[in-house]
């Protein structure tokens, strides 16, 4: 077949083409060629050149098929083409032509050319209505030289703000498929950022009427579905879900602060939300204050009602308030002394979800509030916190305890209100750390700020003053507690043994006693307290053991052995005094087991004693009164020997 396309010659001659073909094919020469005549070979290869012709002839025929085919539809796709730029044109022009005639019959009057001015106006809306029904074709499509090109014309007549109503309309068609609407909302605009500036000559404009519509459609509309049903039935969940939907949607406005938009565009967007939620938060801080009482009334009285307990009224007014002047002048128990069944009434929990509560509704209060009365509703929640933690949970618990303080001359006392302290404490901190991590950044710029700072200072000087009363009569009851150990265990004898001979030099059993419940109440205070606060309580725990036991020592008389007895039960005194870990209380004891000397030490030597380091500053009477107490003090030579 490449031996027959090379037979050809441009241009073709067919008596040439056989004469090259004979000459090529052997044997087919004259009969005086190199080689003889053979027409049966010459024959043979005439039929298979033409049956190759045929071949050929059919391929090249196919291919003149499908060609003239290729051709016939550019043909028409490009006379498709050209139709439409025609059209195209025919549309700008007319466009132009109506919107000149639709300008000039607006100056003409009316009852004139009245027929005319209809025709126009019917042709102006007719060619709008196509071209705006063209725009909505092409998008449809996706064609976006289309739609530029028809928004260009509609440009300048009425029905543009249509158009872009169209584009907007169709632009969300299928747009909110997923379960977020936020989501939808913000790939919705991003999607339509990009692709408008190539649609309209202004697009910050078209962008942000699709982002109005958004809102006052579709987030307006969700809205206002998550929110009604429960807005008069579930104060709680209305709450929550005001607080999320209004988080997420200032989360969407912060993402479409980076369009343009125009020129205020934060103005905007805060419209835009306002629009939404007005009738929502102009009354929250209502809505805000009264869930948050009810729930912690309920919290309150849940616990309560598991204690099985019924609150006491704690008065209030002139009885009331004399009442109290009185105990913290005198620290006397005014009124029957309660049982409280060593149940202190405050609860780690209670407080841990008042707070919680109150922690959701500072949140709340920070980002549904209008930035000027913000510190006002803070402030708001901040007496509900005091109202309930402060008064109704720890003020009633002090109370509570004070009462069930016995009094010090009651035997066998259970001292209950340590333990208050110890939980009063560890509230306090609570208090202070919500105080200072959620109310402070909502008032710290504010006159709110020395008002909220002044009932702060104002409630805790209160729980401190009922703290101190409890505290100092519970010092008082450790006390009472020591004289009854100390009055029914030491007897006369114990100091005046009537056998000076057969007598154990070791420390008397109301010593030990006492010892061994003075460690177990200073235990107790070190749990209960902290910081300075246990040391203060541990010294003046420590004067009043030390003064009670000195009077208690002035009681008796002392014979030799008796006085070594005493020495020896100072001594343990002494050491119990060690664990208060306080300077002051040591060196009493100190002094004291320095004066029981005087009870033992020869008459020769007693001036040298008391000019001693320890007895030298001591006043002279107090030194006579000890040596007052002992056995042979009548006698003329201990007499002689101190005058």
């Amino acid at each position: 077949m490449a031996t027959t396309a090379e037979l050809f010659e441009e241009p073709f001659v067919a008596d040439e083409y056989i004469e090259r073909l004979v000459w090529r094919t052997p044997g087919g020469g004259s009969r005086g060629g190199p080689e003889a005549f053979d027409p049966k070979r010459l024959l043979e290869e005439f039929v298979n050149h033409i049956q190759e012709l045929q071949i050929m002839d059919e391929r090249i025929q196919r291919k003149v098929e499908k060609l003239e085919q290729q051709c016939q539809k550019e043909a028409k796709e490009f006379a498709k083409k050209v139709q439409e730029l025609q059209k195209s044109n025919q549309i700008k022009e007319a466009a132009d032509i109506i919107q000149k005639l639709h300008l000039i019959a607006q100056e003409l009057p009316f009852d004139r050319f009245s027929e005319v001015k209809s025709k126009i106006a019917s042709k102006y809306h007719d060619l709008e209505c196509q071209l705006i029904q063209e725009f909505t074709s092409a998008q449809r499509r996706g064609e976006i030289s289309r739609m530029r090109e028809v928004a260009a014309v509609l440009l300048h007549f009425k029905g543009y703000s249509h158009c872009v109503d169209v584009y907007i309309k169709q632009c969300q068609e299928g747009a909110y498929l997923r379960n977020d609407i936020f989501e939808d909302a913000a790939i919705l605009c991003q999607r339509v950022n990009k692709q408008v500036g190539d649609i309209f000559s202004n697009p910050e404009t078209v962008l942000a009427k699709l982002i109005q519509n958004v809102f006052e459609i579709k987030l307006q509309s969700f809205v206002k579905d998550q929110l009604e049903e429960c807005r008069k039935s579930d104060a709680e969940q209305y709450l929550k879900n005001l607080y999320d939907i209004y988080t997420r949607t200032t989360h969407l406005s912060s993402k479409l602060m980076e369009f343009n938009l125009g020129t205020d565009k934060q103005t905007f967007l805060s419209k835009l939300i306002k629009s939404i939620f007005l009738s929502y938060l102009e009354n929250y801080i209502e809505v805000e204050t009264g869930y948050l009482k009810s729930r912690s009334a309920m919290i309150l009285q849940r616990y309560y009602d598991s204690k099985n307990h019924q609150k006491r009224s704690i008065g209030t007014g002139g009885i009331q308030d004399l009442k109290e002047r009185i105990r913290q002048r005198t620290n006397l128990p005014l009124g029957p002394s309660i049982d409280t069944h060593g149940e202190t009434f405050l609860s780690q929990e209670v407080v841990v979800n008042l707070l919680q509560e109150t922690k959701h509704a500072f949140e709340r209060c920070h980002r549904l509030s209008d930035p000027s009365d913000l510190p006002r509703n803070a402030f708001r929640i901040f007496t509900i916190l005091v109202e309930f933690l402060c008064i109704e949970h720890i003020d009633y618990a002090l109370e509570t305890g004070l009462a069930g303080i016995p009094s010090s001359d009651s035997r066998n006392a259970n001292l209950y209100f340590l333990d208050v302290v110890q939980q009063a404490n560890t509230i306090f901190h609570l208090f202070d750390k919500q105080f200072n991590d959620h109310l402070m950044p909502l008032i710290s710029s504010s006159p709110k700020l020395s008002e909220c700072l002044q009932k702060k200072k104002e409630i805790i000087e209160q729980m401190e003053m009922k703290l101190d009363t409890g505290i100092d009569r519970t010092l008082n009851c450790m006390i009472g507690q020591m004289k009854h150990i100390l009055a029914a265990e030491q007897k006369k004898t114990d100091f005046k043994p009537e056998d000076e001979n057969n007598v154990l030099i070791q420390y008397t059993n109301a010593c030990v006693k006492v010892c061994a419940y003075v460690r177990k109440q200073v235990e107790k205070i070190k749990n209960s307290m902290d910081g300075k606060n246990v040391d203060t309580v541990l010294m003046e725990l420590g004067v009043r053991f030390h003064r009670l036991i000195y009077e208690h020592l002035q009681q008796y008389s002392y014979s030799c052995m008796g006085g070594m007895l005493a020495i020896c039960d100072v001594a343990e005194y002494r050491k119990c005094a060690k664990d208060f870990k306080i300077p002051l209380v040591l060196q009493l004891f100190d002094t004291l087991h320095a004066l029981c000397n005087l009870l033992v030490v020869a008459p020769d030597n007693l001036k040298q004693v008391c000019s001693g380091e320890q007895l030298a500053n001591l006043d002279k009477n107090i030194l006579h009164s000890f040596v007052q107490l002992r056995a042979d003090y009548r006698s003329a030579r201990l007499a002689r020997h101190f005058s």
